[in-house]
């Protein structure tokens, strides 16, 4: 028998608010207990329809905002996130409009929730790109640092022990995963300590998603965050749409349950941030 506690996870279901099968996934697994948190896009437009099934949810769920750039219903409507890295890195995004959006996006958050956001992440990562994060780092210690020192954890994108072998893991925490991690660490903001979930959305089954997680189990410490993208059935017109279905069915299966107990392993569930800054 295992005498140590088991490792504690934090698991986040991406992109609430995107469809209406994205929000029945996330609301189903985090009764399941298969659920740490979800990361809301409020610049959808069913974001104020959305919100309200969160209440019951929280604070079991932990609730953050999902930085949009590039969905199609954010500042920079319709722009691909190829283009925005580019723009990012030749400084051509705007600070301004970056200070506008931060701005804009919280404010949705929470007039929606009535609360500041647990967390905060970036849909396809946005939030760690340059001129992104130093706008995020502004916003955040102006508009929380005064509420009683309590600052929203932010996700790191840095991958656990071996993960950065995968190239598209490497390829994410090379466009800012490391840069952003070491910012968060030097600012003593909150974040996670170790990242997981990243593949190229090309598991044909359930099963095969299930090997990816059980690799990903192996290797994360504890206190670390895995990113899923979960909905109850396939999204049409979503790039990731028929895998949404694929990741849903894995999650909430007796086999994700089998898996976590073979990995000693469990689903952080409640308040994040003691849990991310105890290490």
């Amino acid at each position: 028998m295992n005498a140590q506690p088991p490792k504690a996870i934090a698991l986040c279901a991406d992109d609430y608010a995107l469809h209406p099968l994205v929000d029945e996934a996330v609301q189903q697994l985090a009764r399941q207990g298969r659920l740490s948190a979800t990361s809301c896009m409020t610049t959808s437009p069913r974001w104020r329809q959305a919100a309200p099934a969160l209440a019951d949810l929280h604070p079991r769920l932990s609730l953050g905002l999902h930085f949009n750039l590039t969905e199609g219903h954010g500042v920079h409507a319709g722009t691909g996130i190829g283009a925005v890295i580019a723009q990012a890195y030749t400084g051509r995004l705007g600070r301004v409009a970056l200070r506008g959006a931060w701005k804009q996006q919280l404010d949705a958050f929470e007039d929606a929730l009535g609360m500041a956001p647990d967390f905060i992440d970036g849909h396809q990562h946005v939030h760690q790109l340059p001129g992104v994060r130093a706008a995020l780092m502004q916003e955040l210690h102006e508009r929380y640092s005064a509420k009683a020192g309590r600052l929203p954890w932010v996700r790191s994108t840095a991958p656990a022990g071996q993960l950065w072998r995968d190239p598209k893991a490497a390829i994410i925490a090379l466009l800012g995963g490391w840069a952003t991690t070491r910012r968060l660490r030097r600012q003593g903001v909150p974040a996670n300590h170790g990242f997981g979930g990243v593949y190229g959305f090309d598991a044909p089954t359930p099963e095969g998603y299930g090997h990816h997680m059980t690799r990903w189990l192996a290797q994360l410490p504890p206190a670390s965050l895995m990113m899923c993208h979960p909905a109850t059935a396939p999204v049409e017109g979503d790039a990731i749409g028929t895998q949404r279905a694929i990741e849903y069915a894995y999650l909430s299966s007796d086999a994700f349950a089998q898996a976590l107990e073979q990995a000693h392993c469990h689903i952080a569930q409640g308040p994040l941030t003691p849990l991310f800054t105890s290490n």
